[in-house]
């Protein structure tokens, strides 16, 4: 049966101002942390920094200072994103420690508060906005024959990959799209992404005895324990064994194609811990839930080829495999093979989501996509196993000193909260925390 370490792992690196704050007295001021002075890149665990040197080629100088500015240029591009409105086309992170953090704008005019906040500024004539609207077009008429279509802030393009000559044409022709609009990209057919059925990504685990896949995430439902992995691993009712091949659970739920997402819950042998299966197999602790943005670091774990890292390319990436189409994916840079599906992608300490399908293997390199994790959580009900603050199981109570806010919830960007008698509105998708609160996390919350 699966048991709790005895051994601690290191403490991962917290997320963009997400230091857990102390509570201070009625009517004091409440402290602010900043992303920076939240982050440690000393605690970093040592098996993450050693992967991202080894598949980056980072020196180990660049892996901490990388983690640090990434964390940094999550909350500022979340913060110009909800400041810019319908104008913000895209912000990504480039160099070898992603230093520098670009944010695209359809007005020139926001140039200078971009270069203000310490970003670099392009300006662009299409918004995201706008191509996002125009993605969602192609995936209701798109088929196998071009599997994947994804908007690019870096070129300010939708980029449609095909597997035969002519099929990217077609397709912009029976949606009425520009084809100015589009960059398209030859595939080979066999090279096209595929679920990766066999994979897993952390412990193994079997489905009915026969496939496996690996575990996502540990959560809770309740006083329910279980973990969400990928929707094409199993149907409801699918019965799983572990790692071990002791009897485990069941899939509760499970949505494939459309999304890729599941959950699975334990039986009375397995405890729910906050970890992710890392490099040798160490413990790499799990804090939150927070998307980074393009360009940042993130890394794999799979039963099949273990613990891998490499960059987020896109967020909401459509793919269509021959089962058919799923949307909402994020495109990443790590390798995978079969038995990878399922499993693991975290950036720092952060949980970004769980292994759907891809391209290539962990010889050659390839790409793969994750299904977003807080999708999962907030479809099913399920609250991520964390170390430090624990959320408990669901939604939790009115938090003091009252409002709309609540431990357990999971915000998307955009979202708005009453927290101590002010409005907020959420910067970075998310689930609530005790030690979260609006008033004390500004990289998640802006003040209105």
């Amino acid at each position: 049966m699966l048991k709790r370490h005895a051994r601690a792992a290191c403490t991962a690196l917290a997320a963009a101002g997400l230091l857990l704050a102390g509570t201070t007295a009625a009517g004091a001021a409440t402290p602010q942390k900043s992303a920076t002075a939240a982050l440690r890149p000393g605690d970093a665990p040592a098996e993450l920094l050693t992967a991202l040197q080894r598949d980056l080629g980072l020196t180990p100088t660049q892996a901490k200072d990388r983690l640090v500015h990434e964390a940094e240029a999550g909350a500022t591009a979340a913060s110009l994103r909800a400041r810019l409105g319908t104008a913000f086309a895209g912000a990504w992170v480039d160099g070898a420690d992603s230093a520098t953090l670009t944010v695209a704008t359809t007005r020139a005019a926001d140039a200078a508060a971009i270069r203000a906040a310490g970003a670099r500024a392009k300006v662009v004539g299409r918004s995201l906005a706008d191509l996002d609207a125009a993605k969602a077009g192609l995936d209701r008429a798109a088929t196998a024959e071009t599997p994947v279509r994804y908007v690019d802030p870096r070129t300010n393009t939708l980029v449609v990959e095909e597997t035969r000559p002519g099929a990217a044409a077609g397709l912009l022709a029976a949606t009425g799209t520009d084809p100015a609009l589009a960059t398209v990209v030859r595939t080979a057919a066999e090279k096209a992404p595929r679920p990766l059925y066999d994979l897993r990504g952390g412990d193994a685990y079997y489905m009915n005895g026969q496939g496996r896949c690996s575990v996502g995430f540990p959560v809770t439902k309740g006083t329910t324990q279980g973990f969400a992995t990928a929707g094409h691993c199993g149907r409801a009712g699918t019965t799983t064994s572990g790692f071990n091949q002791v009897a485990q659970g069941s899939f509760q739920a499970s949505v494939f194609p459309g999304n890729d997402m599941a959950w699975v819950a334990a039986n009375t042998s397995w405890t729910a811990t906050p970890y992710v299966k890392g490099s040798g197999g160490a413990n790499v602790q799990v804090t939150g839930s927070v998307l980074q943005p393009v360009g940042s670091s993130v890394c794999r774990s799979g039963s099949t080829t273990g613990w891998h890292c490499g960059t987020v390319q896109q967020h909401n990436t459509s793919v269509t495999y021959p089962e058919g189409t799923i949307s909402g994916v994020t495109r990443t840079t790590v390798c995978a093979e079969p038995g990878d599906s399922g499993g693991s992608y975290i950036s720092g300490s952060q949980a970004q989501g769980v292994t759907s399908g891809g391209s290539g293997d962990c010889t050659s390199g390839g790409t793969t996509f994750f299904q977003p994790l807080n999708p999962i959580l907030s479809a099913y009900g399920l609250t991520l196993k964390v170390t430090g603050s624990d959320p408990g199981p669901g939604p939790g109570p009115d938090p003091q000193p009252g409002g709309t806010w609540k431990a357990g919830t999971v915000y998307a960007a955009g979202d708005t909260v009453t927290y101590g008698g002010a409005t907020y509105r959420c910067l970075q998708g998310h689930q609530a925390q005790t030690g979260w609160e609006p008033s004390v996390v500004p990289a998640l919350w802006q003040k209105l």
